[in-house]
């Protein structure tokens, strides 16, 4: 689907939001990398579902009531086979939060390799339009508000000196000890979102807010295993 029938769905089906599925759809279809993954609609249908995914696998719960998965308990990581998947699904299907909640199916995806956590954000401001953000994940931008925010449409310049003015730019260099990260591939997705021809120029009327968090960032590329748009 392109990215403007996924929006179109969702408005029919009166969401206020993408689901996630929907979500990397859209970016995948601007060619952001996204894991691949499948929906179940429960424990029974594992088996032969993953079979063509690679472990270890993540899986989250699908509610259009379910905002936060985390706090649901609708979020298990590092499943090395299908009975583990079937298990988890069958204890996440118990828990309060998810009980009681209209549950549409449970997202199983192939795991992005470790690497730094990046977060790429959008809101639209009344005055000027679609603005991009990036910032380091985890304690950086949760208690350090350590972002970088521009107007769209961005140029290749203005990705780099975004990267530049976080206070934590050491860290994706390799700073004490740790492995140093592509910076090119976080420059293109920031691009792919925020430039010319990026997802926030091309849909600038559909969304008032959106984030790809985490965006997983290694030596060789970068993975959006997060993703929430919320319908304008």
């Amino acid at each position: 689907m392109s990215g403007a029938q996924l929006i179109a769905v969702a408005r029919a089906q009166g969401r206020t939001a993408l689901d996630e599925l929907a979500g990397k759809q859209l970016l995948a279809s601007f060619d952001v990398a996204v894991p691949k993954s499948v929906v179940v609609p429960d424990a029974g249908a594992v088996a032969g579902a993953i079979a063509k995914l690679k472990p270890p696998f993540a899986l989250k719960v699908m509610s259009p009531e379910i905002l936060h998965k985390s706090d649901a308990g609708g979020v298990k990581i590092g499943l090395k086979t299908a009975a583990e998947v079937e298990q988890a699904i069958a204890a996440m299907a118990a828990l309060p939060a998810i009980k009681s909640a209209r549950v549409e199916g449970y997202l199983v995806e192939e795991m992005a390799p470790a690497g730094q956590e990046i977060v790429v954000g959008a809101v639209r401001d009344p005055d000027f339009g679609p603005m991009v953000m990036v910032g380091l994940g985890g304690i950086f931008v949760e208690v350090l508000a350590d972002v970088a925010f521009r107007i769209c449409p961005i140029t290749r310049l203005d990705a780099e000196e975004m990267l530049a003015e976080l206070k934590g730019a050491a860290i994706l260099q390799g700073a004490r000890g740790r492995p140093a990260v592509a910076q090119d591939a976080i420059i293109d997705v920031l691009l792919k979102v925020g430039g010319e021809n990026g997802l926030l120029m091309k849909h600038a009327d559909d969304f008032k807010e959106a984030d790809i968090n985490p965006l997983i960032v290694s030596a060789t590329g970068a993975v959006a295993v997060d993703a929430r748009f919320i319908l304008s």
